[in-house]
This record gives C-alpha cells, sequence and structure tokens, in this order.
C-alpha cells in the first residue's frame, strides 16, 4: 500500500486556494462604502452556483468582503427583471435590483453597473460583464 502523501503548509494553501478559485474570475475594486458593524446574518435566498457552459455571469463587486453575484443563464435568456441577492460576506447580505433592460443588456454583452442595497452601513458597485 501507498504511504500518503503529506503536504508542507504552503502546499496546502495553496492547493486550497486553487481548489477555490478554479472556474471563478474574482475582481476587486478599491474599497467604496462606509463602515459600520456586520448585522446578525440572515438567511438569503440561495444563490445558483455559477456554470460558464449555461450561459451564467458572474459579477464584480467594489470593495468586496465575500460576496458573490450570479445571473443564471435561464433568467438572461428570459430577460425580465431580476433581483440578484449578493451572498453572504462578513455576516450579511445585499440585493442588486436589474430592471428588463439591464438584464437583456448583459444577456447581450453589454457592462451593466449598479448600485446594492445598503446593508451593515455600505453598499457595493455591482458590474455584470
Amino acid at each position: 500500500m501507498k504511504e500518503p502523501e503529506s503536504l508542507d503548509r504552503r502546499e496546502f494553501t495553496l492547493a486550497a486556494v486553487l481548489a477555490m478559485l478554479s472556474g471563478v474570475t474574482i475582481t476587486i475594486s478599491a474599497c467604496g462604502g462606509g463602515g459600520g458593524s456586520p448585522s446578525s446574518p440572515s438567511t438569503p435566498a440561495p444563490t445558483p452556483t455559477p456554470n460558464p457552459t449555461s450561459g451564467d455571469k458572474m459579477a464584480t463587486i467594489s470593495a468586496n468582503h465575500g460576496h458573490t453575484a450570479t445571473i443564471t443563464g435561464a433568467q438572461l435568456t428570459a430577460g425580465a427583471a431580476v433581483n440578484v441577492v449578493l451572498t453572504v460576506g462578513d455576516g450579511h447580505t445585499h440585493t442588486v435590483n436589474l430592471s428588463a433592460a439591464e438584464v437583456t443588456q448583459i444577456a447581450g454583452g453589454t457592462r451593466v453597473s449598479k448600485e446594492s442595497t445598503s446593508e451593515a452601513g455600505h453598499s457595493h458597485t455591482v458590474t455584470f460583464n
């Protein structure tokens, strides 16, 4: 029987980070909103796991501290207004409300940026495409 391979701390950290980021693009912009302490955690609507082959689009989020936002390929195809819930980051969520016209623009490859709701004393600029 083969001995299990052991990893040092650096190799383990690198492997863990690569596993978490595989297939995901994350862009962090300069800090934006005000301070404030995180509100108590809430249970947001489940956020779909992005699937690039199905046309899902992930957002870039300014001053990010753990949030993600995704519009599914099905939502883009439908072209209706969408309320996108940013996943829990630092114990709170935000929402971005996109009109049907904005969803159609995103589906067509146009960059759309919107301000999220303000939670825990701050908001984020959420950009699709």
